[in-house]
């Protein structure tokens, strides 16, 4: 059974920090709070398992170029029988029971991940930072713009918390702006996902992007 929880936003000015007004938005969330770990992890070990590639291959003896020759004959040699110089006992010959491509893909509930976002955000509810203001119309590129920008919202690029930056939607020139910070990262809010927002030490996020979480997310 899920429950309404209220979350007041305070959104702040970019010119002198100051809170303009306030945004509620209404998360449901899960009565027991117990289960709350437990779908928050499912949720994670799902992401990380389907981000798996899955690329080691080795080739068997029939694959790997060569052999089709038998090296010698079969008696009156003095030497071990052999019938192709690609036999696994073989150097350069196949590899037995060695890896194989595989696909890494694990399912879940799309109503369990949307919880466990809205669990994570709620969780995070005091290390967010909401304004309506994060120099989206960039005419260039400007890393400096954006570290002076979070510098208003009290959040210091140069220690070693993450930031996760959630905008409504991404610019390239934001793109380029934040790419080259190691501990920031930027994403557009319909891409929620529980590795940003677990990793996250302060959340800085605009009010199209709350709005869109309402939307997406909170159903």
């Amino acid at each position: 059974m899920n429950i309404e929880k209220q979350l007041i936003y305070s959104i702040r000015s970019y010119e002198d920090k100051k809170i303009k007004y306030k945004k509620e938005i209404t998360l449901q969330l899960n009565k027991n709070d117990d289960h709350d770990m437990y779908i928050i992890h499912r949720a994670l070990i799902n992401q990380l398992y389907n981000c798996r590639q899955g690329n080691a291959h080795t080739k068997t003896r029939s694959e790997v170029k060569g052999g089709g020759k038998k090296p010698w004959k079969q008696k009156g040699t003095g030497r071990a029988r052999a019938g192709s110089i690609r036999s696994p006992l073989w150097k350069g010959g196949g590899i037995i029971f060695g890896p194989r491509t595989i696909k890494y893909k694990k399912k879940i509930n799309k109503k369990e991940k949307k919880l466990a976002l809205r669990i994570i955000l709620y969780n995070k509810f005091k290390k967010t930072v909401v304004t309506d203001y994060i120099t989206n119309n960039l005419e260039k590129p400007s890393t400096k713009l954006i570290i002076s920008t979070l510098n208003n919202y009290n959040l210091n690029v140069n220690k070693q918390n993450n930031i996760l930056i959630i905008v409504g939607k991404k610019t390239y020139n934001l793109y380029l702006s934040t790419r080259n910070l190691k501990n920031v990262e930027l994403i557009a809010a319909n891409h929620l996902n529980i590795v940003s927002l677990l990793k996250a030490e302060n959340i800085l996020m605009t009010t199209d992007a709350l709005d869109i979480i309402q939307k997406i997310y909170n159903d």
